[in-house]
């Protein structure tokens, strides 16, 4: 168990208690630290506290961190959206709003959950007990195709395919702005943001390198539909670099503007080509993917309203 100790400044005075913890710890959540409050793991003096409470000047407050509990996937009867499967591997259309594998604050409900039902326990063991058969992610908000590996040897295989950057993965978006080309590239080195470790950044230091092509598809005024081909994977990749050029993608709460447009309920990206060769018979395959009904709408929404010259 971890033990922390903070001494409360003078700046901080008449702040809420959780506010405060979650700034000033970094690496824990608003949300985290009001379950430590619960759970009695946040004292101040000696005290249990609430968290809403008001910090006082020169107030010691004390957190007991407990040792992270090891997380192993569990087979959940989740229904998953097969697009093909053989004895190798498989193709699954991720539905948006689901998690690949599990992770604190995610323990179960995911992706690879509803995989060890449906293939019976059989999947790489490459990813671990937390990532069996995950060759490449998607995230959370972002929906789309995704192949999974079933025998360590396709795993290996189809992650050297990747690392050679020979897999064909094509995303659809909708970014905010009128782009002035019709396309174009994004090659930005990505690493953790130095000013918030929750986020990725286009940074030169402690970063990988990255590349993003992008075309336009379709113009809004105000907004963009594009299709973007990557050469490598990184966390948050589309998100980061289309940002970082002053084009974030519509619904991003995290990339995006504050006021994102929240009904979409994320992020608007879409994986809907995926393309490599078969690790056992050699053969290219090559999947595509409809646009989700969510991402219609918009697009809807979004023609509707500029030909009337609304969107925004």
């Amino acid at each position: 168990m971890e033990h922390r100790e903070f001494i409360v400044p003078a700046e901080a005075a008449n702040q809420r208690l959780d506010r405060w913890l979650a700034e000033t710890c970094g690496d824990l959540s608003r949300s985290q630290i009001q379950s430590l409050i619960e759970a009695g793991s946040i004292t101040c003096e000696g005290r249990s506290v609430n968290k809403k409470d008001k910090l006082r000047p020169g107030s010691v407050l004390e957190l007991e961190l407990p040792d992270p509990q090891p997380i192993e996937a569990q087979p959940q009867n989740i229904p998953i959206e097969v697009v093909y499967e053989d004895d190798s591997l498989l193709v699954v259309n991720k539905p948006k709003g689901m998690v690949v594998h599990p992770a604190p604050g995610n323990p179960d409900g995911t992706l690879v959950n509803a995989l060890l039902y449906h293939c019976a326990g059989r999947l790489s063991g490459i990813g671990g007990a937390i990532r069996p058969g995950i060759v490449h992610r998607i995230d959370k908000d972002t929906s789309g195709l995704l192949v999974v590996a079933k025998t360590d040897a396709a795993h290996q295989a189809l992650c050297e395919q990747m690392s050679v950057h020979s897999i064909h993965r094509v995303y659809h978006a909708v970014v905010y702005g009128n782009l002035k080309e019709d396309s174009g590239y994004v090659e930005a080195p990505i690493g953790r943001d130095p000013h918030d470790r929750k986020k990725m950044a286009v940074v030169q230091t402690n970063s990988k390198y990255a590349y993003t092509g992008w075309r336009v598809l379709e113009r809004f005024g105000k907004f963009t539909y594009i299709a973007c081909e990557l050469k490598t994977g990184r966390t948050h990749q589309i998100r980061v670099h289309m940002a970082s050029i002053g084009h974030p993608l519509a619904g991003d709460p995290v990339y995006g503007p504050r006021n994102c447009i929240r009904s979409l309920n994320g992020q608007c990206l879409h994986a809907k080509e995926l393309g490599f060769q078969h690790p056992a018979t050699g053969q290219w395959m090559q999947f595509d993917s409809e646009l989700p009904p969510w991402f219609r709408d918009f697009l809807n929404r979004l023609r509707k309203e500029n030909s009337h010259g609304t969107s925004e």
